[in-house]
């Protein structure tokens, strides 16, 4: 869909991550992890291509030097019209035949499950 939408740039993935900074950017890539769920580990080396693609900057806190934040580009931003039509079109495929209010239940549990996986990870800190 993302290809069909002429979106060749980035994968899904990659997608997930833009999509989260399209919401806020300039934020701490410690919060870019908890906000799609990838380990950092991970996301670094997906900063890395969106990186050398041109579609975000590192840049250094200036309030916390030891801080990197991560900001998206003009060119990120002049495709989010395009990525959000695609997103979309998935949620009318996912939640076909879904009434409103099991949408509504089903995406509560899945806050549910991903807040108990966000409570273990703390306590194995």
């Amino acid at each position: 869909m993302l290809t069909k939408a002429g979106i060749e740039e980035f994968n899904g993935a990659q997608g997930r991550i833009l999509y989260v900074l399209w919401q806020e950017d300039n934020i701490p890539i410690v919060e870019l992890s908890k906000r799609t769920g990838l380990a950092k580990t991970t996301l670094t080396s997906m900063l890395d291509r969106l990186e050398v693609r041109g579609f975000l900057s590192r840049v250094i806190d200036k309030a916390d030097r030891r801080q990197i934040r991560i900001i998206l580009t003009d060119l990120a931003r002049s495709l989010e019209d395009k990525y959000n039509q695609v997103s979309d079109r998935m949620n009318t495929i996912f939640y076909k035949g879904f009434t409103p209010s099991e949408i509504t239940r089903f995406e509560a549990n899945l806050e549910k499950i991903l807040n108990n996986l966000y409570e273990e990870e703390e306590n194995q800190k």
